[in-house]
């Protein structure tokens, strides 16, 4: 099955980036920047809740995709000592079954959204134990990344596969 694919209920998704390093930059400042590990953009939808977070948070804790000294993945971002930064991303909800301009009716509004994002980053900084890189909330963004490998995952709380 495609990892990419969304099922049409309600989950929040992610795509997770294997990166050497990854920068946030708003208005010409850097927000964020790291090294080694995860840039993770997080897509919300209204029915989200903090189960969603629960599960997300231990399958990113746990996912083994940085190489062994064999060259295979099987190190998590744990033991690899990686760092992470964690973008809201509403046009993961995009909606593109009609025509061809992409509607995100789907996507968690402000007041629904915003505290999930903010307990998303408490909940990975706290397992990661430490800070957690961010964007800002509804900002414009410039997300700059080398994607090592590449490895890039997709993610659906409600699509345990």
């Amino acid at each position: 099955a495609d990892p990419c694919f969304f099922a049409n209920f309600a989950n929040m998704r992610i795509v997770i980036q294997r990166v050497s390093q990854a920068s946030v930059t708003i208005g010409g400042m850097v927000k964020s920047e790291i090294g080694k590990g995860y840039l993770i953009l997080l897509g919300i939808e209204e029915a989200d809740t903090e189960e969603d977070i629960d599960w997300l948070v231990k399958k990113i804790i746990g996912l083994r995709i940085f190489d062994d000294d064999n060259g295979v993945m099987n190190i998590g971002i744990l033991q690899a000592g990686g760092d992470i930064i964690v973008v809201s991303q509403f046009t993961l909800m995009a909606s593109y079954k009609k025509g061809n301009r992409p509607s995100w009716i789907r996507a968690a509004g402000h007041s629904t959204a915003i505290p999930l994002y903010e307990t998303f980053v408490e909940r990975l900084s706290k397992f990661l134990g430490k800070p957690v890189g961010t964007g800002q909330f509804g900002a414009d963004m410039k997300v700059a990344l080398v994607n090592d490998g590449p490895v890039t995952i997709c993610m659906d709380s409600k699509n345990k596969e």
